[in-house]
């Protein structure tokens, strides 16, 4: 949990430059800027939910630390970051499930509010909304069950 705090504080640092830069080019933010903060609340509410889960987890496997070095690059791959999800679907040789592989990995709905708020300027569809939501609620109440479940034997593990 305390990496995601220090990240959102962080993050919070960085908007400085960034709206010293939108000060000097003179560009006025939207009323959609809203979304993005939405989105990054919903997104560090699932990041401290994943926290807390992989934490206990790994202080009883401590391969998991490991572990989930491989599954977070791997994740990093199915998250479409830097592309659209666009370009798979006006694609007629992508496999369908291919599309649904992407579109359930709960990354891409945060992303997608994020890009709907600052790329184009426009509200993410409720169902977006709805699924980033229940995923990070969902995240953080099954983290917080696995870490209250297990917090009493940590330290024989440790």
């Amino acid at each position: 949990m305390q990496k995601v705090l220090s990240a959102v504080v962080n993050f919070a640092f960085s908007l400085i430059a960034v709206v010293v830069v939108m000060l000097w080019f003179r560009v006025v933010p939207t009323w959609h800027i809203i979304w993005m903060l939405v989105g990054l609340v919903l997104l560090m509410i699932f990041c401290i939910g994943i926290s807390l889960l992989i934490g206990a987890l790994a202080v009883f496997f401590r391969d998991m630390m490991h572990l989930w070095g491989v599954l977070i690059t791997a994740w990093t791959y199915l998250t479409p970051i830097f592309w659209d999800l666009s370009l798979l679907t006006s694609n007629p040789s992508v496999p369908h499930y291919v599309i649904w592989v992407v579109k359930a990995n709960p990354m891409y709905n945060y992303l997608d509010i994020m890009r709907s708020a600052i790329v184009y300027q426009t509200s993410p569809s409720a169902t977006v909304l709805i699924i980033a939501a229940v995923s990070a609620v969902v995240s953080l109440i099954l983290g917080l069950a696995v870490f209250r479940k297990t917090e009493h034997k940590f330290i024989l593990y440790i």
